[in-house]
């Protein structure tokens, strides 16, 4: 086999290996392990609107993640990051797509099994997200990747979409 094909396994399997235990934990496992009161049998409006988010989140997420491995080279994992700035795809328009994504999975189940645990939960993880973020992702990104970052910074939002016009981020990536 050859080695280009061996490492894009490997970088798949990494990729699979982080959404299973990482999101797939704090999204899927703990949140319906909290929504121990089970579905409500009669469809209605909010359930449809759960669906709905739990679909866009994971697409979200799932579309970061390809980002992030096909032009990023790497993983979400920290020790494992992408070894090139990732401002195309979602990333140019909002800086923290991916935990949007997940947050957007856990808003979901929270919808679909309402429950004051999983709204504490969601509140919860958003929190942990945002103090992650601005004390460890950004100052290490700011190191990693210099004057790109910084500029890539001023001109998209952290958690909502706040590119500016003309900025050439992530243009000349796709």
């Amino acid at each position: 086999m050859r080695r280009s094909t061996m490492s894009a396994i490997a970088l798949f399997l990494k990729n699979a290996l982080f959404t299973v235990v990482v999101p797939g934990v704090v999204a899927v496992y703990l949140p319906l392990t909290m929504a121990a009161e089970g579905l409500v049998d009669q469809w209605t409006p909010g359930r449809t609107v759960a669906l709905v988010l739990l679909i866009a989140g994971a697409a979200l997420y799932l579309w970061c993640l390809w980002e992030f491995a096909a032009y990023g080279r790497g993983t979400p994992a920290p020790f494992d990051a992408p070894r090139q700035l990732v401002a195309r795809g979602p990333y140019r328009w909002v800086r923290n797509p991916m935990y949007l994504g997940v947050e957007l999975v856990i808003v979901g189940w929270s919808a679909l099994f309402p429950s004051l645990s999983l709204a504490l939960y969601a509140l919860l993880v958003a929190l942990a997200f945002h103090g992650f973020v601005v004390l460890y992702e950004e100052p290490t990104l700011r190191r990693k990747f210099g004057a790109g970052y910084r500029k890539y910074c001023e001109q998209v939002g952290r958690w909502l979409p706040a590119r500016k016009q003309g900025t050439g981020i992530g243009d000349q990536n796709g």
